[in-house]
């Protein structure tokens, strides 16, 4: 047996049909060298595999077009273009069969499309002659390769358009952890593993470099992957797939980061010092040129944008050559050509109008179409008649591969119990750090055709990756509650947030007032920073789809006035009257009024919102009579309590609209406000509130506590923490004269309400915990006529009093625990 140093030898014979006939000897590859007799039964398991010979013909020049049957005598699958439509016909048809059955189980097309390329591949019909003479031959690698490799190009730029690298910063500690120790953990155990494995069953040189590249692959978390496998999951605008995306791009960073240093080192061995400093230098100069050119180009496209218009197609035909050139200059330079184009894709600033604007015309192109033949493409070549545990290589990767896997799964789950992430939460979200998918097939397929990878360890590997995409998604939906969807798993509240971000909603031009009044009243300061996010909620009409719109991004109107122009134009105000307020912005949501509780709990998420400010639903008049009341924004508020990620609050103006007050006011302009304290967390929700306000120096604040004249009866626990919240707001009534603290012995809830029916005069700002389900002799008898159950026993006292009296309400409901 002759072993070459070439990729591929060829004997040609020149016939008179224009054909030319190859016989091919493909080595495995140039690197492996002849073995000695101690090594020979290792070299004799891998000869078969060694040397592949494939005799065909093929035409030159090739041609695209067929005459069709009945007017040539040439076959129709000899040309290029009727073979690549028979091809894409039969991986659609036979992926969406597998598909409609098995999205029953919440199994992603990933795995159909898997399926499809096995059934069309040499293990299904490629076991036929002919077909495997037209599908296998060499202009049709070519031709389906190359389109398949374009449409991952495109996947890849894409995916990179789609990630926020705010995302690390927002999710904190616990995401990034989790995603840097999934990374390196595998790596190490891995590494070990595979030392040991490689000495143990005396594997040859290019069998290391086999094992080691498993390694690599396998502890790789790509972001497209988990981007895929949580938007086929629905889990998008989920805290827990806000996680896995953060986790999975703080990891996908590292991987990218030593890839580069690790080809590079090549670079350096390969080519000495002088390519290495080519390589570096061409690399730094593109980074600067796109974070200092190209971003601010593309914010000056948005800017340039008129609200609730597209943005131009010659911006998105620049983007999109922008990438392709990308990756033809770090394919020019030695790396990888997909690394370019996925950094590319990161200088494009996520979220509408630009990045939803690539994503919209070309996702369904890409992942509709190009993607699917890349899949087929890959699996296809997978020949699992030859996996055989016989042989070292399989035996040794299947080692690595489960080394690998569970120590990926396992620290990823140490660290989310670290943070104290609900337990079935936990293993979900290690089930999505952990899934494979086309990214690492794609790798291993570049890989194999190297010649790395014999043909029975590749197949193998595209049997793993085809177990962890069925498995993981059927134990996500099997442990996760959708109905958690928005539950947090950080402190996002009042009391535990040094930096206070509120998120203010505003239904009707006429909630603008009173809640920009009540902002004021929150008095930022150093310590205390205050961020206002406003959000504009609209009903859809005469559209077809939602459209969300931040006016910090879009500049420019359509006409010289804005959908929400006194939305923005009092909200601008307030910020340049209130120099403490740390940062103003205001957004627009459109969209049907069943789905703008997630618009709402979607930004709170995104701006790490700590309390939501949503007004009631009625309105009324001057003599305490109702003007007018909303049942959708009622259920639209009873939705958002519900799932809120952080602490709510319903403001109602009872005729009041919360008087304008600010700094500079006089002292006869302060405002009455009063906390009305029974105890449990929500009261110890407002009471930090309320502590917030009365460090205005307009404000004077009475804090009632209202107790039972016979004893509480209530947890040790819950008045410990009741006990210690007040004794830690006592001390400020000596520092604020306009503090107040009142203690008000009631029997039962009749006394109560007319304990507050009796002050109602005396205050206009009233601050009360909603307490649900928190039932206390104090309160007895007063949900029997709950009128208004989203505001909770006290709050719904003050909404349905029929008085003539004219104050505001504030309900606040504490961030719902885990």
């Amino acid at each position: 047996m002759e072993l070459t140093s070439c990729n591929f030898k060829c004997h040609v014979v020149f016939k008179t049909n224009g054909q030319l006939e190859s016989l091919i000897s493909i080595p495995r590859s140039q690197a492996r060298k002849q073995p000695d007799d101690s090594n020979m039964s290792s070299y004799s398991d891998e000869i078969d595999h060694n040397i592949t010979q494939l005799k065909q013909c093929t035409t030159i020049p090739p041609f695209i077009n067929s005459p069709g049957v009945f007017q040539g005598d040439r076959n129709l699958l000899e040309a290029t273009l009727p073979r690549l439509e028979l091809l894409m016909f039969a991986i659609f048809f036979t992926s969406h069969v597998f598909h409609f059955i098995l999205k029953r189980f919440s199994i992603p097309l990933l795995v159909s499309q898997i399926l499809a390329g096995m059934i069309l591949g040499k293990a299904g019909l490629g076991l036929q002659a002919d077909y495997r003479r037209i599908m296998f031959g060499i202009d049709s690698d070519q031709l389906f390769g190359t389109i398949g490799g374009f449409g991952f190009q495109l996947f890849v730029f894409l995916n990179g358009v789609k990630m926020d690298l705010s995302l690390i910063r927002k999710t904190g500690r616990m995401a990034l952890c989790s995603g840097v120790l999934s990374t390196v953990m595998p790596v190490l155990f891995g590494a070990v593993t595979t030392s040991i494995v490689s000495s143990y069953l005396g594997l040859l040189e290019l069998d290391k470099l086999s094992l080691s590249l498993v390694m690599l692959v396998h502890s790789m978390t790509p972001f497209p992957v988990t981007c895929s496998f949580v938007s086929d999951l629905e889990l998008t605008h989920s805290e827990l797939g806000r996680l896995g995306l953060s986790a999975a791009l703080s990891s996908e960073l590292l991987t990218q980061f030593l890839a580069c240093n690790a080809l590079l080192v090549g670079i350096f061995y390969q080519y000495h010092y002088r390519g290495a400093l080519k390589t570096v230098a061409i690399t730094t100069a593109f980074i600067i040129l796109t974070v200092f050119v190209v971003r601010p180009a593309m914010l000056w496209v948005i800017r340039q944008t008129p609200e609730g218009r597209p943005v131009r197609d010659l911006y998105i035909y620049f983007i999109v050559l922008g990438a392709l050139v990308s990756g033809l200059i770090f394919q020019f330079i030695g790396l990888n050509m997909f690394l370019g184009s996925l950094a590319f894709g990161l200088a494009v600033p996520a979220g509408p109008p630009l990045a939803s604007a690539l994503v919209e015309k070309f996702e369904c192109m890409v992942t509709g179409v190009l993607i699917p033949l890349f899949m087929a493409m890959c699996t296809m070549k997978a020949n699992f008649r030859e996996i055989s545990f016989d042989k070292k290589l399989t035996k040794g990767a299947a080692i690595v591969v489960t080394v690998v896997s569970l120590t990926k799964f396992g620290s990823c789950l140490v660290t989310l119990f670290y943070y104290r992430m609900p337990k079935q939460d936990a293993f979900a979200l290690a089930f999505i750090i952990s899934s494979k998918g086309i990214v690492e097939l794609g790798a291993y397929a570049l890989i194999s055709e190297s010649g790395v990878f014999t043909e029975g360890m590749f197949s193998f590997l595209a049997i793993t990756i085809l177990v962890s995409a069925t498995i993981s998604p059927i134990f996500v939906n099997w442990l996760y509650d959708p109905s958690r969807k928005y539950a947090g798993y950080q402190k996002r509240n009042i009391m535990h947030s040094k930096d206070l971000c509120v998120l203010a909603c505003i239904y009707r031009p006429d909630n603008v007032t009173s809640t920009i009044n009540f902002l004021q009243a929150l008095c930022p300061t150093l310590e205390s920073p205050v961020s206002v996010c406003a959000l504009h909620l609209i009903k859809i009409s005469g559209r077809a789809t939602s459209l969300f719109i931040s006016h910090q991004k879009q500049k420019k109107s359509l006409s010289s006035r804005s959908i929400s122009e006194n939305v923005i134009l009092s909200f601008s105000n307030f910020w340049r009257n209130n120099c403490e307020i740390e940062s103003v912005n205001v957004f627009t949501a459109i969209s049907p009024t069943k789905f703008m509780h997630q618009d709402i709990c979607t930004l709170a998420l995104d701006e790490l919102a700590s309390f939501i400010v949503l007004p009631f639903h009625l309105k009324w008049l001057v003599d305490g009579s109702i003007e007018s009341q909303d049942s959708r924004f009622r259920s639209l508020n009873c939705c958002v309590l519900e799932r809120a990620p952080c602490s709510v609050g319903i403001l109602i103006d009872h005729g009041n609209q919360v008087n304008s007050i600010s700094r500079e006011s006089s002292r006869e302009q302060s405002l009455l406000v009063v906390l009305i304290f029974f105890g449990g967390e929500d009261d110890r929700e407002a009471l930090v509130l309320a502590k917030h306000m009365s460090q205005h120096r307009n404000i004077s604040l009475t804090i009632i506590h209202f107790v039972l004249s016979t004893g509480e009866i209530k947890s040790d626990w819950e008045k410990m923490q009741d006990s210690d919240r007040l004794r830690n707001i006592k001390p400020d009534f000596k520092e604020h004269r306009e503090v107040k603290y009142i203690e008000e012995t009631v029997s039962d809830g009749l006394e109560t309400s007319n304990k507050i029916r009796s002050i109602l005069h005396k205050y206009d700002f009233f601050i009360v915990g909603r307490r649900k389900d928190v039932e206390t002799i104090q309160t007895a008898g007063l949900d029997y006529m709950n009128e208004y159950p989203e505001l909770g026993a006290i709050g719904n006292l003050l909404a349905s009093m029929e008085t003539t009296e004219r104050y505001s309400v504030l309900v606040v409901q504490q961030q719902i625990s885990l």
